[in-house]
């Protein structure tokens, strides 16, 4: 690829990944890592503990060099052009640090004099956080006192004042509250909408839905990358049964059993909650033949029924099949 070319692709997409690798020694982060996303889009980047997926925002923000390959914000090299990339992208992680003894309407104002925005800049744009975080009235109440959801929607005010071009959101909504994570995703899409491009880990499979597109990262590999529907279409390896009964526990253990002694084809077996999920080649084959299997260890069953798979399902059977692959 021709300088003129890499320069052009970069140009054309807000994030631009192409064969991204780092390596700690003998171990590898990320390895051979490529995809763009476009203007205005919100992106999912999933993957377990370890994965890969806050390396490659740390790359991608100029905090870290990768081993090889390349990482471009809004056109900008990263590795070699992070000064100018801090100036125009957000970032927002787990652990964002809002200063306690500081109110809402201070911790905004220190973040924009990070960024370098004047008194008069300032004073425009504080009551615009706060009016769309929807802190008003709150704005001189100390940060410690506010809410686990308040927090969040203030670390995201201040990670935006500087009304940055991408918002990079590291596992943002951890340990809050699912009414506080549901508020903070229209935030998310109130910023899309207005051209706003964001890229979002998370650990919340509903949450990954919202995104309009979802890249599976496992072991440093991505595995699978694309809208949550095609994926579901693509991804998923057999299909999904729904087990209801009073004593799952005691059920995942004659599954478990049945799986590891082949006498039924279960791809996975695992709990979602207070219902099992299985995976088999055929869910209206193996319907009966599950029932007579935890019958017969005296499991009292409720329901079996097929269900469409959730982006958890499809999440482990593509990162199954990546693994397979490697």
């Amino acid at each position: 690829m021709t300088i003129e070319t890499r320069i052009s692709q970069s140009q054309a997409f807000p994030i631009l990944v192409q064969h991204l690798s780092k390596r700690f020694g003998s171990f590898i982060a990320v390895e051979d890592v490529s995809f763009s996303i476009q203007p205005g889009e919100v992106f999912g980047w999933l993957g377990p503990n370890g994965a890969g997926k806050t390396t490659t925002i740390r790359i991608l923000l100029g905090l870290m060099k990768p081993t090889s390959g390349e990482a471009y914000v809004l056109g900008l090299n990263s590795a070699t052009q992070s000064k100018t990339v801090h100036a125009q992208v957000g970032y927002m992680s787990q652990q964002f640090t809002l200063y306690n003894d500081l109110t809402a309407r201070q911790n905004i104002r220190f973040y924009g004099g990070v960024h370098g925005m004047s008194s008069r800049e300032l004073r425009q744009r504080i009551p615009e956080i706060l009016s769309m975080a929807g802190l008003e009235g709150r704005e001189n109440v100390l940060t410690s006192s506010l809410s686990g959801g308040w927090k969040q929607r203030l670390a995201l005010g201040c990670a935006i004042v500087h009304r940055p071009r991408v918002l990079f959101l590291d596992e943002p909504t951890a340990g809050v509250d699912p009414i506080s994570r549901r508020q903070f995703w229209e935030l998310i899409y109130q910023m899309a909408k207005e051209g706003v491009t964001v890229l979002v880990t998370t650990h919340y499979m509903d949450e990954a839905e919202l995104c309009q597109r979802v890249g599976f990262i496992n072991a440093g590999h991505l595995v699978a990358l694309d809208s949550v529907a095609q994926l579901k279409r693509t991804q998923m390896r057999g299909q999904v049964l729904e087990i209801n009964t009073p004593d799952p526990e005691k059920a995942m253990l004659a599954l478990s059993a049945a799986r590891q002694e082949k006498s039924l084809p279960l791809d996975e077996a695992a709990l979602y909650g207070a219902q099992i999920h299985v995976v088999v080649p055929d869910a209206q084959q193996y319907i009966e033949p599950i029932q007579r299997l935890l019958t017969s260890r005296k499991i009292q069953v409720s329901s079996i029924e097929w269900i469409q798979p959730t982006l958890e399902d499809v999440f482990i059977s593509a990162v199954k099949s990546g693994q397979t692959k490697q």
